[in-house]
């Protein structure tokens, strides 16, 4: 049931490793960056509720309650994918981003809602942690692919503000990956029925319309656990930090460390390639963190906020240590350690929230959780990235990663607001 998710991680990982790159390309500024990406979160502090709210009121026989979502978002998502390097100028690019986050989180939310749906709260730990394993391991191979691309001939030049072929078939194959991986769990996953159909009904009637569907939302923002709020203070930290990686990673690293700025250059786009295979490591290395977790939530019972912690704090360290490493292959030591955050970030905050939530209002839940991923991003994207960086470390673009170090950090340490304890032990 979550093999969808490798592909929905093809998206994200080839989104955020190379969407810099192509804006890059097509002449934008690296201050500018941040504000390219801005429609993304936009549009998910808008969809993602909404998709929730409406997967937890929609059920087919046939169809069932959350596949629907999988296969529309699946439909677009790979649309955009496939065209987004073939962008010629940044508006199109920023376009081509838009329409591929909001069509990911059109699938990504029901495939929270899902796991959520088919466990019980004693197996939930396992089951996102599974799911993380499979993001590793898409994260890990779609970062790598323009890498691969190059290596089996394809061309990693091209001419100003045209992206490169290598570019063009690594996203070609994301698309692939994505629609059919998302296919077969739609083929091959049962949905259970709602446990009291008339009830379902009773309640799916009371709430039809654009605007009660909106005044429920609204009250379930409301309404919400208490434990939400406060991993939502983690959350805005570890993903404002996540959002300075993704935006700035590429010239950050390329300046930096391979002192490459030409994006016209040879010596650019394959130090542009290494950042994709460092990068990589983080997907690679969150892979066997989540089997390890996988096989340790499966047999004990762990602190979930203790773990979160630490997990977090080790990520922000691996940023801070980008500034000051002195060898390229220290990269991948930094981003493995990226790399334990990464997979605790994509399974303990919904381990810790499911158990709080009603199971009839999951979905909801889960949306308006994502409220607190986009968010901080909207706020990094909106100049907190270029401000906070350029005032605490100076002018220098590889300051982002220290920045970025500073507030998985302060995330982690947020954890200590977390006090209860249905939530932080399994």
């Amino acid at each position: 049931m979550s093999f969808g998710f490798l592909g929905i991680q093809f998206g994200f990982a080839l989104q955020g490793g190379f969407m810099s790159r192509i804006f890059q390309t097509l002449g934008a500024d690296k201050d500018a960056i941040p504000f390219l990406w801005i429609a993304a979160p936009l549009t998910g502090l808008l969809v993602q509720p909404i998709v929730g709210h409406l997967s937890d009121r929609t059920w087919h026989p046939r169809f069932g309650r959350r596949k629907p979502f999988f296969f529309v978002g699946a439909v677009l998502s790979t649309i955009a994918l496939f065209f987004a390097p073939y962008s010629s100028a940044l508006w199109m690019a920023a376009g081509a981003l838009w329409i591929l986050d909001a069509s990911i989180n059109i699938s990504m939310e029901p495939f929270r809602a899902l796991v959520a749906d088919k466990l019980p709260d004693s197996q939930r730990s396992y089951g996102f942690v599974v799911q993380t394993l499979i993001i590793g391991i898409g994260t890990w191979v779609a970062s790598n692919l323009p890498w691969l691309m190059t290596w089996l001939g394809a061309s990693n030049t091209a001419e100003p503000g045209v992206v490169p072929d290598s570019v063009k078939y690594a996203f070609a194959i994301g698309a692939f990956v994505l629609f059919t991986s998302i296919l077969y769990t739609i083929l091959t996953t049962e949905e259970h029925p709602p446990e009291d159909q008339a009830e379902f009904e009773k309640e799916r009637s009371l709430n039809t319309g654009f605007l009660a569907g909106f005044g429920e939302i609204l009250k379930n923002i409301a309404e919400m656990p208490k434990v939400m709020k406060q991993l939502g203070v983690v959350q805005f930290f570890s993903w404002f930090a996540f959002f300075t990686m993704w935006s700035f990673a590429t010239p950050a690293i390329t300046s930096h460390i391979f002192g490459a700025t030409d994006t016209t250059s040879a010596a650019y786009n394959d130090a542009a390639d290494s950042v994709g295979t460092y990068l990589g490591t983080y997907g690679l290395v969150s892979m066997f963190y989540a089997l390890i977790l996988a096989f340790v939530a499966s047999r004990i019972k762990i602190n979930r906020k203790l773990l979160h912690l630490v997990s977090l704090i080790s990520g922000g360290i691996g940023f801070i240590l980008i500034y000051f490493i002195t060898e390229t292959w220290m990269l991948h030591l930094c981003f493995g350690l990226v790399g334990i955050a990464w997979a605790s970030i994509l399974s303990m905050p919904y381990a810790m929230l499911s158990g709080s939530v009603e199971p009839k209002k999951m979905g909801v839940y889960m949306g308006i959780f994502n409220m607190f991923i986009v968010l901080p991003q909207i706020v990094a994207a909106l100049g907190g990235v270029n401000f906070l960086y350029k005032l605490i470390f100076g002018e220098a673009v590889i300051n982002t990663m220290l920045l970025a170090g500073t507030l998985l950090i302060l995330a982690g340490l947020s954890n200590l607001l977390i006090t209860d304890r249905r939530a932080t032990h399994d």
